[in-house]
């Protein structure tokens, strides 16, 4: 680590390979903790590269207990979080609406390191029992339309930096990989960024994979379409600037769109949003996003279509109903 270190202090960058290699020492535990914290927090002073993102991706991915579930044409909605805004769970309310709308869920997810409450801790505090077994899985998507997949059950390393980004509070190049390394490697994947820089990685990598893909990056910030203004998206159609205008809509207070400060609020938001109690603009948000993610899988359809089928699942209560069958499937 001594070496990596200098590496980094000396502006260096790392190869694909070596990447690779560092990511798989950590997770196997080869380097203490301190070191560890070391590397993140030198690393999160400068840019990533490509190729860097890449390895760890490869690495985490090869180290993953891996889910695979032929014949399910499955999506992801995940976000790298890191973006300080403490919105509420709108990417994971969002997967639920999705679910509702009748197409099938792999939710990836962890609990906040960087905001106060992760799609982890709000999905356990509802009462949701997390499980690598697959078979379980498997029932969830059969009964559910959506599981949620824990990322430190699946993932080594992520379990073994998560008491050290617990402690550092803020994000890290670990943010980045997330959204890459679902074990199910979803077919569909809708997926926020906390930066432009790193949505244009991203577009870089999905590009060398038969995903269809949508990344999104709100200008002012967000890892999500937040409606407070306008955004970005990368798919297979290249790189495209939207307004909310554009939408139907108009730009929206971010105070608006906050998620509490502690788990029970963001969980009674939650519930609110789901059981057909959120505000107009918390369910316009969520709506939005869950719009994009079914668009993500028929490009063909006219966002307005994607909007009304989200708003059926939420207003039939259809997504709460996935949500309670979640729950409730052990």
């Amino acid at each position: 680590m001594k070496q990596i270190l200098t590496h980094l202090f000396e502006y260096k960058t790392f190869t694909k390979n070596e990447a690779y290699e560092i990511l798989t020492n950590i997770a196997s535990g080869k380097y203490n903790a301190s070191q560890i914290a070391a590397f993140m927090t030198a690393y999160g002073m400068r840019s990533i590269r490509v190729e860097e993102l890449a390895g760890f991706r490869d690495a985490m991915y090869d180290l993953c207990l891996k889910m695979d579930f032929p014949g399910y044409d499955l999506i992801d909605l995940c976000g790298t979080g890191g973006d300080g805004k403490n919105t509420f769970n709108i990417s994971t309310l969002a997967s639920f609406i999705v679910a509702g709308a009748g197409y099938t869920v792999a939710k990836h997810g962890n609990y906040g390191v960087s905001s106060s409450c992760g799609s982890s801790n709000v999905i356990e505090y509802l009462g949701h029992v997390f499980t690598n077994d697959k078979g379980e899985i498997k029932r969830q998507l059969d009964t559910a339309n959506i599981c949620f997949l824990h990322a430190p059950l699946f993932h080594p390393a992520m379990k073994t930096v998560a008491p050290i980004r617990r402690e550092l509070g803020v994000k890290t190049f670990f943010n980045m990989i997330g959204p890459l390394v679902n074990p199910t490697n979803p077919r569909y994947q809708s997926v926020g960024v906390f930066s432009l820089e790193i949505a244009r990685l991203y577009g870089y990598l999905y590009q060398h994979t038969d995903k269809q893909y949508t990344i999104l990056h709100a200008l002012d910030g967000y890892d999500e379409i937040s409606l407070t203004g306008d955004f970005k998206t990368i798919s297979g159609r290249g790189e495209q600037y939207h307004t909310v205008q554009q939408l139907g809509f108009e730009p929206i207070d971010p105070s608006l769109i906050t998620g509490g400060e502690t788990i029970k609020e963001a969980a009674d938001i939650f519930m609110r949003v789901l059981s057909g109690d959120g505000t107009d603009t918390q369910n316009m948000v969520v709506l939005t996003n869950a719009a994009i993610a079914i668009q993500t899988i028929h490009p063909e359809k006219s966002f307005g279509d994607c909007y009304y089928e989200a708003e059926i699942s939420l207003v039939g209560k259809n997504a709460l109903g996935c949500l309670k069958k979640l729950v409730g499937s052990r």
